[in-house]
């Protein structure tokens, strides 16, 4: 007779994202991030870095912004369950350009994934930006 673990302890998880995101100031862009497998994340502590710096945290359903990002970062709350950790950014601006982290912890487990949020295309040019798959 064998005893397993409980499945919490054996829990494996990735993150998966997006190696960039293209965005055009004054639009709302999300920055992709999903655990793998789907495995809901409302009872996981989710932090978004921008470079360093920690400009969201989640932790036990409470949030914390940092002061410059305040109203313009958020989840997408209702999709937590799914496994999606994504973050919304409102109202982009050129600084907002750069590396973003997604660190997920999750009791012992911890992953994290990278993605750069590029600034599209000139403030003149309104063409929209071609998407080619390679």
């Amino acid at each position: 007779h064998i005893d397993f673990p409980s499945n919490e302890s054996v829990y494996q998880f990735k993150l998966t994202s997006e190696d960039h995101v293209w965005a055009d100031v004054g639009e709302e862009v999300t920055l992709p991030c999903h655990l793998s497998p789907d495995t809901s994340a409302v009872a996981t502590t989710i932090r978004w870095f921008k470079g360093t710096e920690c400009i969201y945290l989640y932790k036990n359903g409470q949030v914390t912004e940092r002061s410059d990002c305040e109203g313009r970062v958020s989840l997408i709350t209702q999709e937590l369950e799914r496994g999606n950790v994504s973050l919304r950014l409102r109202d982009f601006r050129e600084s907002d350009r750069g590396v973003y982290i997604c660190q997920v912890i999750h009791g012992e487990q911890k992953d994290e994934a990278a993605v750069s949020l590029l600034v599209r295309g000139g403030k003149c040019s309104r063409t929209p930006g071609m998407f080619l798959n390679t």
